[in-house]
């Protein structure tokens, strides 16, 4: 016996998955078969999408809301589409676009036709990775220029900071000793006298 299951991924833990299991509820899809993963699409090392493809069968339906939602590489999509398809010969439901789903066309012009449209989506869903990432540094950059700082704030240096810092480089204590006179680690000793040195 053939069974359903949906497939759900935000990119983070903050984003909201609703729109998607709804999609999915409105499909008959029980709550067991639906798996969510809350992490990036760039690759398919995600958990709830490897138990997923350990459970599919033969004749098993997927349904995804979006095409972004299996992934976001054009590469990986069509792999992954491959691997579901083909290898497993599960049957895949693209909601959001009906000319992705391969219960539908299976004659040669039909299959032809969802390959066409997974490839440009696939496409379509890796560039606009590449343009958030592109937006991204694009925005820091301006923050930046703006003298907006990013990391934790530094803290200023103790005021014995330069008679110990000398004392340690003559020699005459250790970066634990010199650490612990300025109460501070040892690894923000080492880091701020790397940060000096530059």
């Amino acid at each position: 016996m053939s069974k359903i299951y949906g497939y759900v991924r935000v990119s983070s833990r903050d984003q909201n998955e609703d729109r998607q299991l709804i999609a999915m509820h409105e499909n008959g899809i029980s709550q067991d078969n639906i798996f969510i993963d809350k992490q990036s699409g760039k690759d398919f090392n995600r958990p709830s999408y490897k138990k997923m493809l350990r459970m599919l069968r033969k004749g098993d339906l997927l349904y995804i809301k979006s095409i972004d939602r299996l992934g976001r590489s054009y590469d990986d999509i069509l792999e992954q589409w491959r691997v579901l398809t083909k290898k497993k010969k599960v049957d895949i439901c693209v909601i959001d676009m009906p000319l992705l789903d391969t219960r539908n066309g299976k004659d040669l012009m039909g299959a032809l036709l969802g390959d066409v449209v997974l490839q440009v989506l696939s496409f379509v869903a890796e560039n606009e990775r590449k343009m958030i990432r592109m937006r991204q540094a694009e925005g820091i950059q301006a923050a930046k220029a703006r003298g907006i700082r990013f990391g934790r704030p530094e803290h200023p240096l103790p005021k014995n900071f330069d008679e110990v810092y000398r004392r340690w480089t003559d020699g005459q204590i250790s970066g634990i000793k010199a650490a612990a006179e300025l109460g501070m680690a040892p690894s923000t000793f080492r880091y701020k006298v790397k940060h000096l040195n530059r």
